[in-house]
């Protein structure tokens, strides 16, 4: 089973890439965040096409912004929108989780709130987020994995320069702390275990060249419960989907369980071309 993860920022936007990478990849589950579309828009919008490539739909949207999906063509199951406990923002609930089970698996396509500026109300509101989350992967079942576009650089290694980032969220020990209190429950970043030491991006800031030079983060995760992270053969993130015409800033995180069709290929496939390495003194766009 392929499973794979993506924030593509608009799914109206991303519709002339989005379908042609699902007929290329074939991925058998796809988690989608940052949809920006009500369920009933995006119903309209994609159930045909995506039925006549074999996929079952689940959404949860609000319009404008956040929005997740969940497409299976191996079932799709006891579909929850949010979760038990999941706190509001200022009194408005947001379209942030979605989960299914496909394939005997339980799925969860999450965005994570971005928490904007630490000590923030939206960075508190990040961290009762992801601790009420915890909650609920700790609860079961033994065979899940949760996905999405999490908002943080779990370690130093996951950012091009920490430096450039100091003083910003996604980097922030409570915010690192929040994220391992969640892989607690038994969870696996499978991408990292697969990889370690490598340098893997999945995010790079549309601004000053940043995806050219490889200057990046990675905050786009795959979460593997025990059981569904024995079953990973490959695990990698599929550049050539950042690349080309009008592209999401963010890249899709592919995991292959049990049988890997393209074999055991990563980290970033493909490579960078011109990566800038030992980036020190670069300053992170909005901090110009």
């Amino acid at each position: 089973m392929r499973i794979a993860t993506w924030n593509v920022n608009s799914v109206k936007q991303r519709m002339p890439r989005l379908l042609p990478w699902l007929e290329q990849r074939r991925p058998d589950v796809v988690c989608l965040q940052e949809t920006k579309l009500t369920d009933e828009a995006f119903t309209s919008l994609l159930a045909a096409p995506l039925a006549e490539l074999g996929y079952e739909v689940a959404s949860h949207g609000q319009g404008q912004w956040n929005g997740v999906a969940l497409l299976s063509r191996v079932g799709l199951a006891d579909v929850e929108r949010g979760f038990a406990g999941q706190p509001d923002y200022d009194g408005r609930a947001e379209a942030r989780a979605i989960s299914a089970t496909c394939g005997g698996v339980r799925v969860h396509s999450l965005y994570v709130p971005n928490g904007r500026t630490p000590d923030s109300d939206h960075y508190v509101y990040k961290l009762a987020w992801l601790a009420a989350l915890g909650d609920i992967v700790a609860a079961g079942p033994a065979d899940a994995v949760v996905c999405g576009d999490v908002n943080i650089a779990p370690t130093d290694a996951d950012v091009f320069d920490p430096a450039a980032y100091a003083g910003h969220t996604h980097v922030t020990a409570p915010e690192r702390a929040a994220l391992a209190a969640l892989m607690d429950a038994g969870l696996r970043d499978v991408v990292r275990d697969r990889w370690p030491g490598e340098r893997v991006f999945s995010y790079w800031d549309y601004r000053a060249g940043m995806f050219h030079q490889d200057l990046g983060m990675r905050i786009d995760l795959v979460l593997a419960s025990g059981p569904v992270a024995g079953r990973v053969r490959a695990a990698w993130i599929d550049r050539e989907a950042r690349k080309g015409k009008l592209p999401s800033d963010h890249a899709p995180v592919i995991v292959d369980l049990d049988v890997a069709p393209d074999g055991d290929i990563g980290p970033m496939v493909p490579p960078p071309s011109a990566p800038r390495r030992g980036a020190r003194g670069v300053r992170l766009p909005q901090a110009r």
